[in-house]
């Protein structure tokens, strides 16, 4: 279907899902988190280009809804979100999901776990904000921590971190078989851009809110998170569920590059409007003479 306008669309040179898959053999280290891969043209260009897609993602996302409540569809959207700090999923949040109606979104920013969190599966959480039919779920930060903070804080042994990649592909190929479309992203700033970035968090009173003492020590470890990811990848970028490595030192270009994602899998889906299920002219009918 062309939901895609030829403004929003007249800028790639290629297609985003394949430029910015990771398949076997991907090294993140090989990733330019300053280019733009696939997108010829400049911010002020993809200003106008997300404007556009906006309206495109708002239709889709009601057609999506509308159809899980009016027919048996089970299909829905899961985005999750994975960065280093500072990288910019707050703003994927506002600019790219916050442009459709959010009733028919369902946003979960993942915290350090409870105690009573803890006392079950590392999964037991995540189960229960997976989306329903007709909503676009998305995880800001997700169970990928308990692989990568897990894994570089040591929080748990190292065979309850390889039993763990196990169990996220077991718990993803069921969502997908369920109807869920997975987009998996991990927004990818360089070392000397999050430093950047942090250092403006503290030089703006009105950025300290987002300032954290704790973001310098795991900036501390940032070799090993690097490596962390790179087996997240390896052992979890999969045929239904894969991985997607989006260079984010521009956030013009990530929060662009996040919408055609989730564009292209409600394209998948292909939500229609639902057919009336009464007679339109009677009820125009009944309707003019009240």
């Amino acid at each position: 279907m062309g939901f895609m306008t030829q403004n929003s669309e007249k800028n790639w040179t290629g297609e985003v899902a394949d430029l910015l898959r990771v398949r076997e053999g991907f090294v993140l280290s090989g990733v330019d988190p300053d280019s733009t891969p696939g997108y010829a043209d400049d911010k002020d260009a993809a200003a106008q280009d997300l404007a556009a897609g906006a309206g495109d993602l708002d239709e889709l996302q009601e057609r999506l809804y509308a159809q899980s409540r009016s027919e048996v569809s089970d299909a829905s959207v899961l985005l999750v979100l994975q960065a280093m700090d500072s990288a910019g999923k707050g703003g994927i949040i506002r600019h790219v999901v916050g442009s459709v109606d959010p009733q028919g979104v369902l946003l979960t920013a993942f915290k350090k776990p409870t105690a009573e969190e803890l006392a079950h599966d590392f999964l037991w959480r995540i189960e229960k904000r997976v989306p329903q039919p007709g909503f676009i779920g998305v995880f800001d930060r997700s169970h990928y921590e308990d692989v990568l903070i897990g894994k570089v804080r040591a929080l748990a042994a190292p065979e309850e971190i390889e039993r763990r990649y196990g169990a996220i592909n077991d718990f993803e190929k069921r969502l997908a078989d369920g109807g869920t479309r997975i987009i998996k992203v991990m927004l990818h700033i360089s070392y000397e851009e999050q430093g950047e970035r942090l250092m403006e968090r503290l030089d703006r009173p009105d950025k300290h809110w987002k300032y954290n003492p704790g973001d310098v020590d795991e900036r501390a470890r940032w070799p090993h998170y690097m490596d962390a990811y790179q087996t997240v990848f390896e052992r979890t970028s999969t045929a239904h569920a894969p991985w997607f490595v989006v260079p984010a030192n521009r956030k013009w270009y990530a929060r662009l590059a996040v919408q055609h994602l989730l564009l292209g899998a409600l394209r998948g889906i292909d939500p229609q409007w639902p057919v009336a299920t009464f007679d339109i002219a009677a009820e125009k009918a009944r309707l003019a003479a009240t």
